[in-house]
């Protein structure tokens, strides 16, 4: 409609000049934002041109090279120095001749049997292999110290494989002491066995993180260093802040880790000794995880008698029932007998003067027939009773084997259906019953004899009587 159609009056007229004023201005401004925004673009594009000129922006290309991947992986110094001369690349990535055959999806319903490729990069296969010199002309060449085209980064590699001096070089080049893995992992969590302690401590002086969890079980590396047995880098996270008692998401510490873990004879001093420093740290003996297992019933579990005495002087409690109603003498008899080599009888001993429940008596002959291997075990848990009844079904479940090969001690055991108990052993008895579980406080400090002192402690004498 044209403005000329009907009377506007002065207000409207100037209303509408205001208008057009607006509309005007408006435009303007659209106008000089689409300029200025086509100027930044401009010269974004120039600036990352410039950026993809240099070798070092470069997008990593692909290496089958089998003259490169030799030289790689033999640590050929000389050789790699003649590959990557001054001013070439060393940033790229190599895929592997060969590796494991596997079924790859080819579209519409095909399938082909192809070997599987395992993506790594120069710097991966040094660093893991402890390639020091090579590694350092490869960085120095521009290879990307955190590309990880297989899921880790070449410091994860340098850690898992215990190679210090590699892994300083890479730290000191950039490498993120911090980078997760696909799977989760921190460089230090990689850290795992004995040899790795100069890793991790070259990490920690580069800002690792301390208390970093894994993605899978919420694990820190004093858990996995307790898992692993492993006391110098126990010693190292506590030093540095390790968080003592923060549990994964099974529930377990540090400390319920340590004692959880199946324990070779060989290792249980190192496990003793990564408990010691737990609870030194104050390690709580007390927490449960899931299934309301505490560090005693698992320790007794894997049977390792230091750590169940160590848990046992700083207040564990030895009738506590996990979730299936069992206290720890339960898990260590239902091992006894492929933990012989591990002394079983020092924990059921421990136990016993601590105050734990006893076996129901009629069950005595199924502990036999489990526990015969360690005659040890036997003849602590029989002189925690006054008396028994000792019946042919005790006879028959006792191997012939065993029978003959600690024959004087079974048949001590067995004459106890045609005679009673000593009266020495019932005058122990009464005693322990009357100091209910303070047998291991009160008698040493009685003064007695050192042979009484051993005999009320349930020490060993390869008999019953």
């Amino acid at each position: 409609m044209s403005r000329g159609s009907f009377v506007f009056t002065p207000t409207a007229l100037r209303a509408l000049e205001l208008e057009e004023d607006m509309l005007e201005r408006y435009k303007y401004k659209r106008q000089m934002a689409y300029n200025q925004l086509n100027s930044y673009m401009l010269k974004k594009e120039a600036r990352d041109r410039e950026v993809l000129k240099s070798s070092t922006a470069r997008p990593p290309a692909m290496c089958q090279d089998v003259v490169v991947q030799n030289a790689l992986y033999t640590g050929d110094l000389e050789a790699m120095q003649q590959l990557f001369p001054r001013g070439s690349t060393a940033n790229f990535i190599v895929e592997p001749q060969g590796g494991d055959m596997h079924w790859v999806a080819r579209g519409e319903g095909l399938w082909s049997l192809t070997y599987e490729q395992e993506l790594t990069t120069p710097l991966h296969i040094t660093a893991g292999r402890g390639f020091a010199d090579c590694l350092k002309l490869l960085l120095q060449r521009g290879a990307n110290v955190d590309l990880a085209p297989g899921g880790t980064t070449a410091l994860h590699e340098s850690c898992a494989n215990c190679q210090p001096e590699c892994t300083k070089l890479l730290l000191s080049h950039g490498a993120n002491a911090n980078g997760v893995s696909e799977d989760g992992l921190m460089p230090l969590h990689v850290c795992t066995s004995p040899e790795s302690l100069e890793c991790a401590k070259y990490l920690l002086q580069y800002g690792a993180a301390i208390n970093g969890r894994t993605f899978d079980e919420d694990n820190t590396p004093l858990h996995l260093a307790a898992r692993n047995g492993l006391p110098d880098h126990s010693e190292l996270y506590l030093r540095y802040g390790a968080a003592v008692d923060k549990p994964n998401k099974e529930g377990l510490t540090p400390l319920n880790a340590a004692c959880s873990q199946p324990q070779e004879v060989q290792k249980l001093q190192r496990y003793f000794k990564v408990c010691q420093l737990l609870m030194a740290a104050g390690a709580d003996v007390h927490t449960m995880d899931q299934d309301k297992h505490n560090p005693l019933h698992m320790a007794c579990k894997n049977a390792n008698p230091d750590i169940v005495d160590l848990l046992l002087a700083n207040g564990a409690c030895v009738n506590d029932m996990d979730y299936g109603g069992e206290a720890p003498m339960h898990n260590i008899l239902k091992v006894v007998s492929y933990k012989v080599s591990h002394h079983p009888e020092r924990i059921v001993r421990a136990l016993l003067n601590h105050g734990s429940i006893r076996v129901w008596p009629g069950a005595l002959p199924l502990v036999l027939k489990y526990c015969s291997e360690s005659p040890r075990t036997i003849e602590v848990l029989l002189n925690a009773y006054s008396r028994l009844k000792v019946t042919d079904t005790w006879v028959e479940s006792v191997s012939t084997e065993v029978f003959k090969e600690h024959k004087e001690f079974y048949e001590s055991v067995f004459s106890l259906a045609l005679t009673p108990r000593s009266l020495q052993h019932l005058a122990r008895c009464r005693l322990r019953i009357l100091l209910e579980g303070r047998v291991h406080k009160v008698v040493p400090k009685l003064h007695l004899p050192t042979f009484i002192q051993n005999y009320l402690l349930l020490e060993y004498r390869g008999y019953v009587h």
